[in-house]
């Protein structure tokens, strides 16, 4: 992927350095709190009230140090995830591992797109309407503008999932029932067992980490930039798993206390559940905008890693610096997944049942997807910022940790497993 060395001034203080860089690692973690991720946080406080929630702040070190790694490949090789890839390990690798990503891309949009459809349902719209929406706008925003425009308007959807900390504050928890969810843990109930290791599942997705690795690329950040990078990145872990904390904790201390048994296996479901205790027009209104918010800036990382892996892997030209005209391929290929997306949705009546099919799909894309991670980060990075002794032992750790419990959580989400 080239770089876009215009867009980084040789001289600016260190908060306008910072402010530069920010985006990346923001934006790829506020689509990590997608739609799916979303009801299963809710699902986590509805059913077993404040006990996963000690959870939430755990997995936020695991998703750093994870994504951190695609901040180190993509400074230091200034190369996206696909494009190493093939070069490290040949051409066949390279299209085994978008493949996967195509995969895992495809579903994304499918929750997604599912995610804006349960909101035109809630205010009396076929679903047609609200995804052709969706889907126009998406097509909009990447046609019409720069990596910099892009990430923008990708941030400014984001957060709007800020609602949901708010929606955790009228709820009016109960600071002794959140103490006590926070030191007990019945690790032995297999059910529980299910949701920890769904919640660990929806924390690291395919597409996540081909787009951060891709956008470090496209925007042209160098190693100078690689601690602010860092921060960037942090910054975003802390927040996307607040925002799953904030969701868990408004479904405990109102669902959970009086309805723990509701269905919430749609946006829906959880709207119907949920906006009773906020008050039908003002909560269904902030319940709806956290819910568009969120759907809208998975479905523009998952959409753009898609075309960037595809790019990167044939070596078609590959950037949003460059015009539709001129990388055409690029451009079609983020349509094509979209157009399929929108499809899909519309047409298939059951999206119960599509949403677990893409939970599973994500889930057993994990282990090959953080296995080339990780061996790219002990072969092609330089010599001096290769993954190596404790930190390597930690990083392998937490990658089967989360690719074994992802596996896990996505197969015993099948009805009947």
């Amino acid at each position: 992927m080239t770089a876009n060395n215009s867009t980084m001034p040789q001289r600016h203080s260190r908060w306008s350095v910072f402010l530069i860089v920010l985006g990346p690692g923001l934006v790829v973690m506020l689509a990590d709190t997608d739609v799916g991720s979303i009801i299963t946080a809710a699902q986590s406080g509805a059913q077993w009230g404040f006990k996963l929630l000690l959870l939430q702040f755990i997995l936020m070190p695991i998703l750093y140090i994870v994504q951190e790694l695609t901040v180190r490949l993509g400074i230091f090789t200034g190369k996206g995830h696909g494009e190493l890839i093939r070069e490290t390990f040949g051409t066949g690798w390279a299209y085994l591992s978008v493949a996967g990503l195509s995969i895992a891309t495809t579903g994304a949009l499918l929750t997604e797109f599912s995610g804006v459809a349960g909101v035109s349902h809630l205010y009396g719209l076929p679903r047609a309407v609200g995804v052709i929406l969706a889907a126009a706008t998406l097509l909009t925003i990447v046609w019409t503008g720069s990596y910099r425009r892009v990430e923008r308007i990708a941030l400014i959807m984001g957060l709007f999932e800020l609602v949901f900390f708010g929606i955790a504050w009228v709820s009016h928890p109960d600071l002794q029932d959140i103490l006590h969810g926070l030191t007990h843990a019945p690790i032995t109930d297999k059910n529980y067992m299910m949701l920890v290791a769904a919640n660990i599942g929806a924390v690291i997705m395919p597409w996540m980490v081909f787009y951060q690795q891709s956008a470090v690329a496209d925007k042209g950040l160098h190693p100078e930039n690689y601690r602010h990078a860092r921060w960037d990145t942090a910054i975003g872990a802390v927040l996307t798993q607040a925002i799953m904390a904030a969701v868990l904790i408004a479904t405990a201390a109102t669902i959970g206390r009086l309805n723990p048994n509701a269905p919430l296996n749609t946006v829906h479901q959880l709207s119907e559940a949920i906006t009773p205790y906020l008050g039908d027009t003002w909560g269904r209104l902030v319940f709806s905008l956290g819910i568009l918010g969120a759907g809208m800036v998975a479905a523009i990382v998952a959409s753009l890693a898609g075309a960037w892996g595809w790019g990167e892997v044939t070596g078609f030209r590959h950037s949003l610096e460059h015009h539709p005209k001129d990388a055409p391929w690029f451009y079609g290929i983020y349509t094509a997944i979209i157009i399929a997306g929108a499809v899909a949705v519309i047409s298939i009546p059951d999206l119960v049942s599509l949403d677990i099919g893409v939970e599973v799909m994500n889930a057993l894309l994990l282990p090959l997807v953080l296995g080339f991670l990780v061996a790219l980060a002990m072969k092609a990075l330089p010599a001096e910022h290769r993954l190596r002794g404790p930190y390597l032992w930690l990083v392998l750790f937490v990658v089967i940790l989360s690719a074994g419990l992802g596996v896990y959580g996505g197969l015993t989400s099948i009805p009947g497993l």
